[in-house]
């Protein structure tokens, strides 16, 4: 929907702290603009800054939105993970290309990242009620930052999307979600 180079896209600041031991970002700020170019600017027009930082506490938290509802945070995790036990009753681990029971391949874990917790975070940033007194009820709740998530993933699967990064697409077939590629 919007260029990748656009100048909305670019007043998105980016921060990366170094993770410490052998924990990974599995997902960079190129994916992270590719995947807000695919939806529409009114969406994202409140995200201000996405920070990439080591607060995960090991693989309890993937992602959150801070105080302030402007920035996102995405955390790193260990460079081999299920993350299986994250996901929702509608949600199998075949929907991003990992197979149950098994170690998640890269692939699946960006996969993840990217449409689902990151979509996710970002649906935090949606206004459900302007004129609301608190901000926690001014802005989406974890079960409308979820339809959020959920709803553009659909979508932008739906849509043919051209782009040498399998990650932007959905799984295509079985040997993708076999191939563990670490």
């Amino acid at each position: 929907m919007i260029d990748i180079n656009n100048s909305k896209l670019k007043k998105i600041k980016f921060s990366q702290i170094n993770p410490g031991c052998d924990r990974k970002y599995f997902i960079n700020e190129d994916d992270i603009r590719t995947v807000l170019s695919r939806i529409p600017y009114e969406n994202w027009q409140m995200l201000k800054a996405v920070h990439l930082n080591d607060k995960g506490q090991g693989v309890r938290i993937l992602g959150y939105v801070t105080q302030g509802r402007r920035e996102i945070a995405l955390c790193a995790l260990p460079p081999r993970v299920s993350l299986t036990r994250f996901l929702l009753k509608h949600q199998a681990p075949a929907m991003f290309g990992a197979k149950r029971g098994e170690q998640w391949n890269k692939i699946a874990i960006r996969r993840y990242l990217l449409y689902d917790v990151f979509l996710h975070e970002l649906g935090h940033l949606q206004i459900v009620d302007e004129n609301a007194k608190s901000i926690r009820r001014k802005f989406a709740s974890e079960t409308i930052a979820q339809e959020f998530a959920d709803y553009w993933r659909e979508f932008l699967w739906q849509q043919d999307f051209s782009h040498p990064d399998p990650v932007h697409n959905p799984p295509q077939n079985k040997i993708e979600v076999s191939n563990n590629t670490r």
